[in-house]
């Protein structure tokens, strides 16, 4: 289960790379434009006002993410009428467009979605000519927020409860994508940003990851043993992610593609 409050926690850090990797998008007018895991939805209402002919559907499989979005207030659909801009709950491995599309754009959802390069080709057939594929996807795997998890979560004390949860999350290096969507067609932009966030509050490291990477351990646990759980996570995480007068620096790198089909 998703919280989108917890995930919203930090909004302008979780925002940026949306932001960054839709500078790249030059489409003028899109007809269609598709937002697989489109979240609570703050994000894909600023495609309807950037695309003010455009219609503007996000999709999410999380019901609870579905109906934030659709609760989102009347200044959050700023310059948005007649019905163009809908929200429907679906899983993006189900997807089928219902035309050829103009823009998909995928924020932070691949990682969740074992062999996306398979649907990453999928989507580019998708395509109006001329069409647009943006996704980012973390690439952080390595940090330690993700090691200790994994560390935890294989320890005797919890990988009998722990063993069915789904931490294979996955990436691909921009190499790799710009390939695959190169030999499917598209002339590709692909780049990497490790970002060097500064979050605020007592245990911020915890916060951020108890709004994306730890909703599998906390949807296998019961509910005794999760606040058992944090407390651990949380003290390893203060060891690695030491606090600052500032702040608490938080390196955290994603991978960007931009693909335009021919």
């Amino acid at each position: 289960m998703w919280d989108p409050g917890q995930y919203l926690r930090y909004p302008d850090e979780r925002s940026r790379p949306f932001f960054e990797l839709m500078s790249r998008v030059r489409a003028d007018q899109p007809g269609l434009v598709i937002d697989p895991g489109c979240g609570p939805g703050q994000l894909t209402t600023t495609l309807a006002s950037r695309w003010p002919a455009a219609e503007i559907q996000g999709i999410d499989s999380s019901a609870e993410m579905i109906a934030a979005a659709r609760q989102l207030p009347a200044g959050s659909r700023s310059g948005v009428s007649g019905g163009r801009l809908s929200f429907a709950l679906g899983d993006v491995r189900d997807w089928q467009a219902p035309r050829p599309v103009d823009v998909i754009v995928c924020n932070a959802v691949l990682q969740w979605v074992p062999g996306h390069r398979q649907l990453l080709t999928r989507w580019s057939a998708m395509l109006a000519g001329g069409g647009w594929l943006a996704f980012q996807v973390p690439g952080n795997l390595g940090q330690p927020g993700h090691s200790i998890l994994r560390e935890l979560a294989a320890s005797d004390r919890w990988r009998p409860l722990l063993a069915g949860a789904e931490l294979n999350r996955q990436y691909a290096d921009p190499a790799e994508y710009a390939d695959l969507l190169a030999r499917a067609g598209c002339e590709v932009d692909a780049w990497e940003t490790t970002y060097l966030h500064m979050l605020q509050g007592d245990d911020p490291v915890l916060g951020w990851y108890r709004g994306s990477g730890l909703r599998p351990v906390l949807a296998a646990l019961p509910a005794g043993l999760a606040g058992e759980f944090l407390a651990a996570y949380g003290a390893r995480l203060r060891e690695a992610y030491p606090a600052a007068p500032y702040g608490t620096p938080f390196p955290f790198r994603r991978v960007f593609v931009v693909a335009r089909s021919g």
